[in-house]
């Protein structure tokens, strides 16, 4: 018989943690319930919240003093929902979900409350819920939940930690695997059997190659063309293993027959120093502004830079570039122990015909940031 043991948990004192946060958070707010979506695998808040990882979409209303309520979709899912879902009443939402959310607010007797709102949630369920319940206030708790999670406890930094070596393997997998003639779209299957022997799954594999000699894209591409490898090329990369609901992130660039060239290995250097000045700036109670002027010495040795410098892992705050190239709305943040990010340096030339990246997870500590990463800081040269 299933059950919940079979697949990957946080323990009953992680979960109900994480509840608490919520109705602490419903207090400090002055709202009655909260009404969470996801959708996808692996929908983050409600997994976070149930220890589910979802479906197709789902609701999931906490409300103090009551117990919470999953309403999910697809039918078939169902079966699986009751069995690893850690919140008990997990319902099936009907022919209809907006019609289900809607009868449930009534249900719970929040007609007329204050009811905080958090994800993507559709325009025809906003829709109906103000048409029905006129007497009652919305608002939108997203950005709060996202803030509070980012301080992360120690049963997620272990599965982080996990994620991140699954991360570390796929790496070392291509360096032993990458061969001269090989297509950039084959590049995939070396990387995700790494994850799939351990009960994970790809995260993400941007990848790009060129000739060192005749660069001609500055970063790592989402979509991988049919170009093949030949000896004197590079392959930049921005790689994700995951595990459970939880990734880790590492960059290194890799070449075919022959290591770097003067050019490549002088920008390879720049990123490197400028990742490890990072992680030592960056510790608990320092701020995001520091850490962009810090990043300030990219441009000085002569670079621009195009992906995020830093950010929270699985996309979580903070987010932020150098000083010189900000393009972000968001407020200063102050880095607190135990937050989890990815320190990834994107340096490119001007012209945007060349770019390596380079990084890794680390946590964040009192004196500094400690990796979750054990594959070395290094270019990687491969034999071809």
């Amino acid at each position: 018989m299933r059950q919940r043991s079979d697949y990957p948990t946080f323990t009953n004192a992680e979960i109900e943690r994480r509840h608490k946060a919520v109705y602490g958070l419903i207090e400090q707010e002055g709202v009655d319930a909260v009404l969470f979506y996801g959708s996808g695998r692996y929908a983050s808040d409600i997994y976070w919240l149930s220890d589910w990882p979802s479906s197709r979409e789902a609701y999931l209303l906490m409300q103090a003093g009551k117990d919470p309520v999953i309403l999910m979709q697809l039918f078939n899912h169902y079966p699986m929902a009751r069995v690893m879902s850690a919140i008990k009443d997990v319902r099936w939402a009907g022919a209809n979900t907006t019609k289900s959310v809607v009868e449930l607010i009534r249900e719970r007797g929040l007609e007329a409350k204050k009811i905080g709102l958090v994800g993507s949630i559709s325009y025809q369920v906003y829709n109906k819920l103000r048409e029905n319940y006129p007497g009652a206030m919305f608002v939108d708790l997203s950005s709060r939940l996202r803030m509070m999670r980012t301080v992360r406890s120690p049963e997620e930094i272990e599965r982080i930690r996990l994620a991140s070596k699954l991360t570390d393997q796929s790496i070392e997998a291509l360096a032993d695997g990458l061969r001269s003639g090989m297509r950039e779209d084959e590049i995939p299957a070396i990387i995700e059997p790494v994850y799939l022997k351990a009960g994970g799954y790809a995260g993400i594999h941007f990848m790009s190659s060129m000739p060192m000699r005749h660069p001609d894209f500055p970063v790592p591409s989402q979509f991988h063309s049919n170009r093949k490898l030949q000896k004197g090329d590079a392959l930049i990369t921005e790689i994700s293993g995951a595990y459970s609901g939880y990734s880790g992130q590492i960059h290194r660039t890799f070449s075919i027959g022959e290591g770097p060239t003067p050019e490549w290995k002088k920008m390879h250097d720049a990123a490197t120093e400028a990742f490890e000045l990072l992680a030592r700036v960056i510790k608990d109670g320092a701020t995001t502004t520091e850490a962009e002027e810090a990043a300030e010495v990219i441009h000085q040795r002569g670079y621009s830079t195009y992906d995020d410098l830093v950010h929270g892992v699985n996309q979580y705050p903070p987010i932020f570039q150098t000083k010189t190239r900000r393009r972000h709305e968001s407020r200063e943040m102050v880095f607190r122990e135990n937050m989890v990010i990815v320190i990834q340096p994107n340096l490119t030339t001007y012209d945007e015909k060349m770019g390596v990246q380079f990084g890794e997870t680390l946590v964040v500590k009192k004196n500094g940031c400690e990796t979750l990463n054990a594959y070395p800081r290094e270019w990687v040269t491969c034999p071809g």
